[in-house]
Formats: structure tokens, sequence, C-alpha cells
């Protein structure tokens, strides 16, 4: 299923995205418009909303009558976020001059674990907000994001993959200066509007196991970054074990997997967002995640 938050007449709603692809408003079976609670409801009503996105809706509204938003608006904790997780990003990013301290040099041996607060996501369509980087090294990272359907610790032996609820997309919006002068990630990344995020949350019955999967950003129509899901260098299993194994995880967290190569500290100058472009960050099994530069 390909869940979606999303405001229509004035109010927040929860819907499905049913055969016709229109939303499906899901709010009153739910008995709420907050995505985390429908996770953490998920099993009750897992049938009927199977049964929404199979079906023709007569009252279903059309995609672009609404605005989409975050799939989670505002998760309940930080972003878990995770550092040069692709080999060539992690050989781009550590020849750069602005890797930090604490995961300095090149290929990691261990996932590198950082977070973004959740006032930095923002929805589809909206704006990054150059601004609030005066410093003008506002760069992009096309990610995938895991998110959490399961409270608990990870046992011994347990299948990391049961904690998964499903998958969206996000941008981890960065501004290279701040993560450079202050010689870590929080604060170069944590900028209110600086983690985009959706359009759609796909449940993992049908986005299958990460692989195959195709991750690409466009700027402007130009294809800077594209990476198979094959190519990260921790997969999904071992990022959820490696938090899992002494933080509680909880329904509605989000991982961030990490970006590939091509962002634009990686050229030489730097090609870093300007006011008037556009970053768009896809995937065929979740869609395009447009937001425009200001």
């Amino acid at each position: 299923m390909k869940l979606v938050t999303y405001l229509y007449d004035g109010s927040q709603h929860i819907g499905v995205i049913n055969r016709s692809g229109k939303i499906t408003d899901i709010s009153d079976i739910v008995k709420t418009n907050d995505m985390t609670v429908l996770i953490e409801r998920f099993d009750e009503v897992k049938s009927t909303l199977k049964l929404c996105s199979e079906s023709d809706d007569a009252s279903a509204v059309a995609i672009d009558a609404v605005t989409l938003l975050a799939p989670l608006p505002a998760t309940r904790r930080n972003i878990f976020c995770v550092g040069k997780n692709y080999y060539a990003h992690a050989e781009e990013f550590g020849n750069s001059g602005y890797d930090s301290s604490a995961a300095a040099g090149n290929v990691p041996t261990r996932p590198i674990i950082f977070s973004k607060p959740s006032t930095s996501i923002s929805g589809p369509g909206n704006a990054i907000d150059t601004s609030l980087d005066p410093h003008d090294t506002v760069d992009y990272e096309a990610e995938l994001a895991v998110v959490l359907g399961k409270k608990g610790r990870l046992a011994q032996g347990e299948d990391p993959m049961s904690f998964v609820f499903g998958y969206t997309l996000v941008n981890d919006v960065t501004s290279r200066h701040l993560q450079k002068q202050h010689s870590q990630w929080l604060l170069g990344k944590g900028i209110d509007g600086f983690c985009p995020m959706g359009p759609v949350l796909v449940t993992a019955d049908e986005f299958g196991d990460p692989g195959d999967q195709i991750l690409s950003c466009h700027v402007n129509g130009e294809l800077r970054q594209q990476a198979t899901l094959a190519d990260l260098i921790f997969k999904v299993p071992q990022l959820i074990t490696t938090l899992g194994q002494s933080i509680t995880l909880l329904p509605g967290d989000v991982i961030a997997t990490g970006t590939p190569a091509g962002v634009g500290l990686g050229f030489t100058p730097p090609r870093y967002l300007k006011k008037g472009d556009n970053v768009t960050v896809s995937m065929n099994e979740i869609g395009q995640l447009t937001n425009p530069v200001i």
C-alpha cells in the first residue's frame, strides 16, 4: 500500500492511494489523522485498508487536488541518519576536507549514526530556504528512509526486518559550512525544513526487500546522483540491528540510510543549491520528492 498525509479543505488527513491513483481518506477508519498512530494500529486495520487500496472509491480525491505533506510530518523524536553509507560517496566525502573528526577516514568500518531533529521535516513542494545558511553552502543528499513499525530492542536472533513498516524518501539537505565549522553533523543538517520527506509511505510488503531499487537525484533536470540500494555499505538489517541492540525502537521511527556519490560538495568547484533551483529525489517504487530552492 501507498499511504499519504495531506491537507484537504483546510484539514489534515491520512489516506491510501487506490487503484485509480486517487486518495481514499482513511482518517475515520483509523480514527486519527496521525500516520504514527496508524502505524501503531496497522495490524487492526490492515485488511480494511487493503480493500480501500484495491477499490475505486467514488469519494476519493485526485492527488493534484490536495496538498501532500510529509508522510510523518512530526516524528516523535529525531530522525536517525547514517553517514557515508555508499562506497563512492564515502570516498567523495572523505576526500572533501569537510569530514568531521568523529567520522574521519574514508570507508567506515561501522555505521556512522547522527540525527536530524523532527523540526527539520518538510513536505513535497515545500521550499528549501537557503537564507538559513548564510554561507551559501546548501547541499542535497538523496536517501531512502526506513520507517519502523514496532516497539522494542532487538533480541538475540530476532529478524531486524520484522521492525520495518515501510519506506519513503528524504533529502538530507545540509549546510556544508556549518557541518565543517562545528566538526559534527547535527547543526549543519538539523536546520528547519532541511529534511524534505515523501511523497508517499510504501508498506514493506509492496516495496519488497531493499536491493535492486534505484535511487536518483536531479537538480533542474540534471542527473546528479544515482545508485541501487545494493550499493549500500551497511544494509538495512545491519542498520536496524546497530540501533536496536541498545536503543528501544518506536513505531514511526525513521532511519535515513545514507546518500550516493554526486552531492554538490563532490564537484570542483562545489555545485551547491541556489535560489531558483529545483531538486528531485526519486525512486520508481515511491515516486518523486521535488522541492524548490529559495
